[in-house]
């Protein structure tokens, strides 16, 4: 298995977070990232829209939370990827 790399987010108010990236790619002119918490074995996933603009030094990314949006990804990031399903 390939060593995942780890990304910290800093949310407004809230102590930082560790989430370790599994997949990425790019809809629509926006790109996703497929996070979860844990390295190994099942973890919690979520599924990143980055909002930041073209040149900007840092991303801004925030949880896809909409349905059709949110099928619509995960769909894509399950073909990606055998081993994951989303439920």
């Amino acid at each position: 298995m390939k060593k995942l790399e780890k990304v910290t987010f800093n949310p407004h108010g809230e102590d930082p977070v560790d989430f370790f990236v599994l997949e990425q790619t790019r809809i629509g002119g926006y790109n996703y990232i497929l996070v979860t918490d844990f390295e190994e074995g099942d973890g919690e996933a979520l599924i990143l829209k980055d909002l930041s603009g073209d040149g900007e030094k840092e991303s801004v990314f925030t949880i896809v939370s909409d349905d059709e949006e949110l099928a619509a990804v995960a769909g894509v990031f399950e073909k990606m990827m055998d081993d994951i399903r989303f439920e």
